[in-house]
């Protein structure tokens, strides 16, 4: 079975950019939130941002696109809210996704984007700037125990087609030893509790080295690949760039995709496993850069190659870096403002208490606009023949 759909980002764990903010850690920004508004308000605006960013109504418009498969990024903060305790809340969340999934005819994939003490030193992994994961056992060891509560209360669920074990792991080459033994163990801990589920193993360096892989796998395992090349491209961070062209000194077209992404190819031949591209997207300048063509032969490439796949992601607010929604958030106001000097996300404190019902509204997807170029492109390829050869 091929398995093609998208991400929702930015949903069970926060990301800046995605609200048009700067990209610091979740817990910073709602560290910060808690302070100007206190903690009960804090509580509220969890909620009210968790039940409205993404809804049933979201997840049956994916469904309509043609996708058979959703990617769930989650923070392990929404379910361990202290060493070993965790939240029936947060369970909750995890566990109307699967409902949703099931009467809509999609599968899900649970990912953890954010392990304890974080797994790299970036943002998406609610870190202060180190990953922690690497040098802390007890971090390793919540993260086990982790998985195995999850794994325990959603196994049953039908549309839940597998574990992403960990989104991005960035740990020394020299160390490499230290990731390999620690899917070892998160892997002999799940298949105690569920065998039949599908594990996904991530490579090391944002999920684009997987040779260290090869010892892990088997029958109900698929390598995880993250495949955004090239990168300042892709992620508008050298602007007037253009596909076909030059990037990084290199021309980027249909030849080198084929090229870019072989080597996943050959790995996936040689050890008969399949390759999953978690993460693929790209900042959309309405198209005036080549952009739906990019999209076309990376997707012509996974075909070919047989990679399953999941776009990144189904919405945020308009920006002008990183990779952007197939729902878009264009007006402009206090609670986006473009112009600063303070951005998006970190202006929702200021106006909390008094205008909360109007950054709500900021969520709803309904106040978003389509971008029909990219989903269009995406229908085609959601609707190729899914099965097999």
């Amino acid at each position: 079975m091929r398995y093609k759909g998208v991400n929702l980002g930015g949903w069970l764990l926060m990301e800046g950019y995605i609200l048009h903010g700067r990209n610091i850690p979740e817990t910073g920004f709602k560290n910060e939130f808690s302070k100007k508004c206190g903690k009960g308000s804090l509580k509220e605006f969890e909620r009210l941002f968790r039940d409205r960013w993404i809804t049933e109504s979201d997840i049956k418009n994916i469904s309509r696109m043609g996708a058979n498969v959703i990617r769930v990024p989650f923070n392990h903060k929404l379910i361990e809210k202290a060493p070993y305790k965790y939240s029936s809340e947060g369970f909750s969340y995890l566990e109307k996704v699967l409902k949703w999934g099931k009467k809509h005819n999609l599968k899900i994939i649970l990912d953890l984007h954010a392990a304890c003490g974080s797994q790299n030193p970036d943002w998406h992994g609610d870190s202060n700037g180190k990953a922690l994961l690497w040098e802390v056992k007890e971090y390793r060891k919540r993260t086990y125990a982790l998985w195995e509560n999850i794994v325990e209360k959603v196994k049953n669920y039908d549309s839940l087609l597998g574990y992403d074990l960990l989104n991005e792991p960035i740990i020394e080459n020299r160390r490499i030893n230290i990731l390999r033994d620690f899917y070892k163990n998160i892997i002999k801990r799940i298949r105690a509790i569920d065998r039949k589920r599908m594990i996904y193993l991530e490579g090391n360096v944002w999920a684009q080295h997987i040779e260290f892989l090869r010892d892990l796998l088997d029958d109900n395992t698929t390598v995880s690949v993250h495949t955004y090349g090239p990168l300042f491209y892709t992620f508008n961070l050298r602007t007037l760039q253009e596909y076909p062209g030059k990037v990084d000194g290199r021309v980027w077209d249909k030849k080198y995709m084929y090229k870019y992404l072989e080597p996943y190819y050959k790995f996936s031949q040689k050890n008969k496993v399949k390759i999953f591209s978690g993460e693929f997207g790209i900042n959309w300048r309405s198209g005036y850069f080549g952009e739906l063509k990019w999209l076309e032969d990376i997707l012509k490439v996974y075909e070919e190659y047989g990679f399953d796949y999941t776009y990144w992601t189904y919405k945020a607010i308009a920006n002008t870096k990183f990779p952007d929604g197939l729902y878009q958030y264009m007006p402009d106001s206090k609670y986006v403002k473009r112009e600063g000097p303070v951005y998006g996300w970190e202006n929702y404190p200021l106006y909390w208490k008094k205008e909360k019902k109007e950054i709500v509204k900021v969520w709803d997807t309904k106040n978003y606009v389509p971008n029909n170029s990219i989903i269009k492109t995406l229908k085609k390829y959601f609707l190729k023949k899914q099965q097999s050869n």
